[in-house]
């Protein structure tokens, strides 16, 4: 019998998902369960003896889980993670084909597969060593800013995601491009640029997929950039996405290993982390190749 630790954000979700629920549907599918809550002191403890860790929560309850994986390397390199999605976007369930019904994924554990999962490493950020997700300049800390300063109450996840869109839109009219000197793999792309976003997978924020041939466990990262001359692109892909809700703009993206960074500004993100820079920092970002290893679905897409 695989024994599970079950990591809970009590606060995701809703009653359907509360611990019994949850520690029952892990229990009928055969496995032994403890329990931790994010919410709780002595949460990051993580015994020895397990085998599988149960994220359930959204993108940065994940994160969270991550950060205290790699803190124990010798554990990180045996351990299973599986993503129970929770929160508003889980742009990480969705770039693994999870299913939010929690039921099925974890039935689904006994005959998944392995993946393993590259992290971008980060140095020269204070407080900031690694990403899963992406790791960005520009837009995306300004609409983190903007978000968490307004502190709107939704009526569904749905309605803050196109709440977020709208806000990432208005951002644009008058957001002014930034200078980035920016280096991939030995290769000069500096320019002018709305973003800069180093990703890991496909999609980021609201679930904007803008990369969406990344695969987290190819060794490599995917750079995506919205130059200064594709403003008017860009906002007819806001707007598109919020009325469609489909993906209309391809952005130009590059694909590295090594990466340094000096942005004309002082707002970064990396993750759900927003942060502040001291202005031309030299930010260097490398690959550690298969740091974590995530149970996913058997059918999970070749491009992960």
């Amino acid at each position: 019998m695989q024994r599970v630790k079950l990591i809970h954000n009590p606060t995701a979700g809703d009653e359907a998902h509360s611990k019994e629920a949850l520690m029952e549907e892990i229990r009928v599918a055969g496995f032994d369960c403890r329990y931790a809550s994010t919410k709780v002191k002595g949460w990051k403890e993580i015994e020895e003896d397990t085998e599988l860790i149960a994220i359930a929560g959204g993108d940065g309850t994940v994160r969270k889980v991550v950060r205290q994986v790699l803190k124990q390397k010798a554990l990180a390199k045996n351990l299973l993670l599986g993503v129970l999605p929770l929160g508003t976007a889980n742009n990480i369930g969705k770039t693994f084909n999870v299913s939010s019904d929690t039921g099925k994924t974890i039935q689904s554990w006994k005959e998944a597969k392995i993946k393993k999962v590259d992290i971008g490493l980060v140095e020269n950020v204070p407080d900031v060593s690694f990403f899963l997700e992406g790791f960005g300049f520009g837009l995306f800390p300004y609409l983190m800013k903007t978000m968490k300063e307004k502190a709107e109450v939704y009526d569904s996840p749905e309605e803050e995601l196109k709440g977020a869109l709208k806000v990432l839109h208005n951002i644009l009219l008058s957001y002014k491009p930034r200078y980035c000197k920016l280096e991939i793999d030995g290769t000069d792309h500096s320019g002018m640029f709305y973003m800069v976003e180093v990703m890991n997978i496909r999609s980021i924020g609201p679930n904007m997929v803008l990369a969406p041939l990344a695969d987290p466990g190819d060794g490599e990262l995917e750079v995506v950039l919205v130059p200064e001359a594709n403003k008017e692109k860009f906002a007819e892909f806001l707007l598109h996405k919020l009325t469609e809700g489909e993906d209309a703009y391809q952005f130009h993206t590059l694909k590295g290993k090594n990466i340094s960074i000096r942005w004309d500004g002082t707002r970064i993100h990396a993750d759900d982390k927003m942060l502040k820079l001291p202005k031309e920092t030299d930010v260097r970002i490398t690959v550690k190749e298969g740091a974590l290893q995530f149970i996913v679905p058997a059918d999970e897409p070749a491009n992960g």
